[in-house]
Order: C-alpha cells, then sequence, then structure tokens
C-alpha cells in the first residue's frame, strides 16, 4: 500500500513539472512570435512611407518623397472617354500634370486620346493590355502583357512607359522580375478614390484631400463623380500648398 502511494505522488510530481515545462515552452514561443509580428509591422511601416520598400529597387512603390510639396494623381484608364477630356479639360485649366496608366485594348481604340494626354504634357504609364491579375500570370504572360502594351503606346505617341500599375493592384514575383528586367517601376498607391465602386462626388473629395500629405500617390478613374470633384480637389491642393504632378516626377530622388 505505501509502495502505491509513494509510485503515485512521484507520478503527480513528474506530471506536474511536465506541465510546468510545457507552460513555460508555450510562453517563450508566443513571445517569439508576439517580437516577429512587431519587427514585421515596423518593417512594413517603414517600407510604406518610403519611396523603394525595403524589398529592394524592384519592389512595389506605394508613395513618393515627402520632402517635396508634391502629390501625384494616377487615373488608371480602360473605359470612361466621355469623362476623361473633361478631366483633361480641368487639369489644363489648372495647369496641372499627373499620370494615366491606360490598358493597350483601350489604347488601340482611342489614339487621340492618346496623342491628347501626352500633347498636354501628362505621362502615360502602362496598366497592362487586358486588365489580368498579374499574380495570377506567369513570368513569360506578364511579359506579354506588358510589353504589348509598351509597344503599342510607342507606335502611338512615341513614348515608351516606364512605369506599369498592376490591374487592381495585383501582383507578385513574377511581374516584378518582369519589370526589373524592362528596367520599369512597379507602382501601387497611398491612397485610393474607389470612385469605380462608391460613386459619390462628396466622397470621393474627401479621400482625395482629408489629410493628404506630401508623398501621397492617389488613385482614380475616369468616372462621372470623379471629373465632378475634380476641381474642388485640384482647388485644395492649391490652396494648401501641394503641386500635382507626375508619378514619376514624385518619386525620383532628385529635388
Amino acid at each position: 500500500m505505501d509502495s502505491f502511494n509513494d509510485s503515485g505522488a512521484n507520478t503527480v510530481k513528474k506530471d506536474k513539472k511536465k506541465r510546468v515545462l510545457i507552460e513555460i515552452l508555450s510562453n517563450c514561443a508566443i513571445v517569439v512570435m508576439l517580437v516577429s509580428l512587431c519587427i514585421i509591422g515596423f518593417s512594413g511601416s517603414g517600407a510604406y512611407n518610403t519611396v523603394f520598400s525595403q524589398g529592394g529597387e524592384n519592389s512595389p512603390i506605394y508613395r513618393g518623397e515627402n520632402t517635396r510639396s508634391e502629390v501625384a494623381l494616377m487615373i488608371n484608364v480602360y473605359q470612361g472617354n466621355e469623362y476623361l477630356e473633361s478631366m483633361l479639360d480641368t487639369m489644363k485649366a489648372y495647369g496641372v500634370h499627373c499620370t494615366f496608366f491606360v490598358g493597350g485594348c483601350w489604347a488601340d481604340d482611342n489614339n487621340e486620346l492618346i496623342k491628347r494626354i501626352v500633347d498636354e504634357g501628362h505621362e502615360i504609364g502602362n496598366h497592362g493590355y487586358f486588365h489580368k491579375d498579374a499574380k495570377n500570370l506567369s513570368y513569360a504572360q506578364n511579359k506579354s502583357e506588358i510589353v504589348a502594351n509598351n509597344d503599342l503606346i510607342k507606335a502611338i505617341c512615341g513614348k515608351t512607359p516606364v512605369l506599369f500599375a498592376p490591374p487592381s493592384g495585383s501582383y507578385g514575383k513574377d511581374v516584378l522580375k518582369v519589370c526589373e528586367d524592362l528596367n520599369m517601376k512597379v507602382i501601387m498607391w497611398s491612397r485610393d478614390t474607389i470612385d469605380w465602386r462608391d460613386k459619390n462626388t462628396q466622397t470621393i473629395y474627401t479621400r482625395a484631400t482629408d489629410k493628404i500629405e506630401a508623398g501621397d500617390m492617389i488613385l482614380a478613374h475616369p468616372t462621372y463623380n470623379t471629373a465632378e470633384a475634380l476641381p474642388d480637389i485640384l482647388r485644395y491642393y492649391k490652396e494648401h500648398g501641394l503641386n500635382a504632378v507626375t508619378v514619376s516626377q514624385i518619386i525620383s530622388k532628385t529635388v
């Protein structure tokens, strides 16, 4: 009987030690995980606030230099001709320039608009040929989408794009490598008007102006409400000492 009690007591002690050891290891694992998350979070915020992310010079660019009083409007175009000309008129009236990221299948049908964009001092960027999800394309497929559009734009206006904005903001390592090989930069944005979804002029204006900072790159599209909000947006920038420039200008490290 005494022998049974001694054995039971030893078993309890061993189980207790085992539980304590497991608890210590679990706590250590949690600490390691939290530290890792903090490091990732710190790195991520640092990348977001610089022209080139910490992943390298072929990493996507989310914003421009914040040392100058500049912001950049970037207009992605696959449709909206009826509003695009109005937006061009507004930009001309305010003396500002922006970057139009155009789709190849749209550009092929709108040569004169492409020429007008370039003639009025705006920048032409590449937005893929058929608005395909770049993240799900192979290296060869991404290259075909980008090069075909580059060649078309050059044939129309004599300018070869040096910037690529992935459709829907979707990208993977293959498209990054393609752009690196083509000496192009992958462009994202720091502010999104979401004008393709939210058809409200005041909402678009607010998203393009509220807490705007030098270096911001603002994404928009040629829509009715964006065209309607644009004069007030540009007026706000001017009144707050911000110059609207092209994406290439704002990401340039040369003052």
